[in-house]
């Protein structure tokens, strides 16, 4: 049996190394809303800003590039938020994505007002996030729904 070059050993290491860094990232985990503000109210347009906190359970840092959500309150559309980013996220650890959101005006005072009183309201988001690592960047979809209490400021 003849012995492979050297060459060939250190290609199918890279090869290997490559294969098993290319792993399809799992799906970041909410956990909060932080910081919810009021920025701009007018007839023209409305827009919060709130952060987002998440968890990235995944074993390999990750950047964050690009978001495009819908936001409804108690089943009501509140708004959209579409933004380019360049949030990198480290591994296994929690991160802060800041979220502006447009508001729809025709129904602002119907989605606010319980949450303005501190009521607790069902928020679901939906759309997709743009996320990769190593310039390789992958569009995901994003369904998410829960009870949440906001306090503005």
């Amino acid at each position: 049996m003849s012995k492979l070059p050297a060459s060939y050993l250190i290609i199918l290491g890279f090869l290997l190394f490559f294969a098993s860094s290319c792993q399809v990232p799992r799906e970041l985990e909410y956990r909060e809303f932080k910081n919810l503000k009021i920025e701009k109210i007018g007839f023209g347009g409305s827009s919060l800003k709130v952060d987002v906190i998440y968890y990235n359970p995944n074993n390999f840092g990750l950047q964050l590039r690009y978001t495009d959500l819908d936001i409804f309150i108690d089943g009501n559309y509140l708004g959209h938020s579409s933004q380019d980013y360049q949030i990198t996220i480290k591994k296994l650890s929690e991160f802060t994505m800041p979220l502006q959101i447009n508001l729809d005006m025709q129904n602002l005072l119907k989605n606010t007002l319980p949450t303005l009183l501190g009521k607790e309201v069902t928020v679901k988001i939906t759309g997709k996030v743009k996320i990769g690592k190593a310039n390789v960047y992958k569009t995901f979809p994003v369904s998410y729904e829960a009870r949440q209490r906001f306090v503005v400021f």
